[in-house]
């Protein structure tokens, strides 16, 4: 959806329909409110990147006896509803969350353009609002009016600049040419990258030789990946989200699409587009990425223990290691007050899964930008804030054999 759809939704105050709701816990625990998509065209990613890691932080925070507040110990119970990929019914689950459940907190929504949407709704509810799922060049704009808004991840710029400069290395390098195909979801991620890149790539130095975009929710893949093997690129660029990034590379595989650079958006990075697609995937690039060594290799085994979900190689440990700066946040104020937590995220930096984070000026400082399927491992290759040591060398796709 364009961001004036999305944002018309901002003010929507209307509670209800049906929702969906953890097991209730005892009396006394913090209650955390979970939104996103368990129905509709981002179901699939939502079930796959942003539930279960919450459901892995919950258990972990339980099993260890719970917060440690000032008062007692409290342990968690989220609150999970379907916001059914509808702006409105997003807004109408933070409704709920804040005045029927009087949750204590409520994380961030699934995507970036819903979590744009719903700023006015987490100001006027009271809630801080720390988007993961939620990649924009708005957040430097937004959190000059919004005190309790922090992104915790990466500016499109950063996102598309990281694939530009992965193209430079090849291309300058002598392994690729200049022309690049790019297509986009019409939804605010896609929108938003692809109306960057039109400025980027050219700027660079390369040729924008197919530019396409197509709504969410797109079945049909063949017109868009004939037309763009028609132009003959060096290399196909799709911000993509994850039906799409399947739809795509599904086409490309019977269309027998050959180009040295291959990159998909969000959900290249799942584990089962490596188990679907097997030697396919092999050097394919796309959103995301992830160091490999053995405290990640860890948060892997771990999250396929205790949810029985294999983890994604970007969102789900930036959603792990936002639970664990929430948790120390939580514990260094001794409180769930919203007030006193928000101070804590703004005087502090948090030791998690992915570096030392820090919204000291509300905004993210590590991003890892582009990964790469090299033996079965969605391997970063770039990234922003990142130690030279997680990042590997790309390589060039040779086909799809």
């Amino acid at each position: 959806m364009r961001r004036r759809e999305l944002l018309k939704y901002a003010g929507a105050t209307a509670l209800a329909a049906p929702f969906i709701r953890a097991a209730r816990a005892d009396q006394g625990t913090i209650k955390v409110g979970v939104v996103g998509a368990k129905t509709g065209p981002l179901a699939p990613g939502a079930a796959a990147t942003f539930f279960p890691p919450w459901q892995l932080w919950a258990h972990q925070v339980n099993q260890a006896g719970g917060l440690k507040l000032k008062d007692s110990p409290r342990k968690v119970e989220l609150i999970e509803y379907d916001d059914h990929t509808q702006p409105a019914e997003a807004i109408k689950a933070l409704e709920r969350l804040a005045t029927i459940d009087k949750a204590d907190w409520i994380v961030g929504l699934y995507s970036t353009g819903f979590n744009v949407a719903t700023v006015p709704t987490f100001a006027k509810l009271g809630y801080p609002q720390i988007p993961v799922a939620c990649v924009t060049d708005l957040g430097a704009q937004l959190i000059k009016k919004n005190p309790r808004l922090f992104f915790a991840n990466g500016t499109t710029t950063q996102y598309t600049s990281a694939v530009i400069d992965v193209l430079k290395k090849l291309r300058d390098g002598g392994q690729i040419g200049n022309k690049v195909a790019m297509v986009n979801v019409a939804d605010e991620y896609g929108i938003e990258s692809a109306n960057i890149s039109k400025k980027l790539f050219p700027a660079a130095g390369f040729e924008i030789v197919f530019d396409k975009s197509y709504p969410l929710g797109t079945q049909d893949y063949a017109p868009v990946i004939k037309t763009a093997k028609g132009t003959n690129p060096d290399a196909f660029i799709a911000y993509s989200y994850p039906p799409d990034t399947f739809g795509l590379t599904d086409q490309a595989k019977i269309e027998n699409f050959n180009v040295k650079v291959y990159y998909n958006g969000i959900g290249c990075a799942f584990a089962g587009f490596s188990g679907k697609y097997g030697g396919s995937a092999e050097n394919v690039i796309g959103f995301g990425g992830i160091p490999d060594n053995e405290k990640t290799r860890a948060f892997l085994k771990l999250h396929k223990e205790v949810t029985g979900i294999d983890a994604d190689y970007n969102a789900c440990p930036y959603f792990y290691a936002n639970g664990q700066m929430l948790t120390q946040a939580f514990e260094g104020a001794g409180t769930v007050d919203r007030d006193a937590v928000t101070a804590y995220l703004k005087s502090h930096t948090f030791k998690t899964l992915i570096g030392e984070v820090d919204l000291r000026n509300q905004l993210q400082n590590i991003a890892y930008t582009v990964g790469q399927w090299q033996n079965g491992f969605f391997k970063s290759v770039a990234g922003v804030g990142v130690p030279d040591s997680d990042l590997v060398p790309v390589r060039v796709k040779t086909s799809w054999a």
